[in-house]
């Protein structure tokens, strides 16, 4: 499920660079997100509570950034699993600022298996991007 688009800060690069990377923000911006913690450099344990149409479960997985490139570009690496399916991809997350504002831009191709992929393509495509939306959304409030 191949998933980009874009979000514009109101904050320079820098700002929502840091904040993008503080797992504390990070845990308060993910819906469902019941837990985030630090297991190594870069590296994250994350569990949270999913539900889309009929289908909810918690989900345990790890996450990791890569290809980290301050304050311009990385690589948000995840993949977990629960009583629903799995999931596991990569997303490019890359910063670019112009007057003092900062464009976000970023791109996933996620697998997605067992029951929750069941729940068709065109739905869960677009919770995923409900759920991204609110994401940065929080983010911004935090930035």
């Amino acid at each position: 499920m191949k998933i980009e688009g874009s979000y514009t800060f109101k904050a320079p690069r820098q700002k929502v660079w840091d904040v993008l990377l503080d797992p504390k923000m990070i845990a308060q911006c993910m819906p469902g997100c019941e837990g985030l913690k630090e297991i190594g450099p870069d590296q994250y344990e994350a569990t949270m509570k999913v539900g889309i149409a009929s289908v909810k479960g918690t989900y345990k997985g790890k996450v990791s950034i890569k290809e980290r490139q301050a304050p311009s570009h990385y690589v948000l690496s995840g993949e977990g699993s629960g009583g629903p399916g799995f999931m596991k991809g990569d997303m490019s997350i890359d910063l670019e600022e112009k007057n003092g504002e900062t464009t976000l831009k970023y791109s996933t191709d996620a697998k997605i298996g067992g029951l929750i992929a069941g729940v068709g393509q065109r739905m869960l495509g677009g919770v995923a991007r409900m759920m991204v939306d609110q994401f940065f959304k929080k983010m911004e409030s935090l930035v």
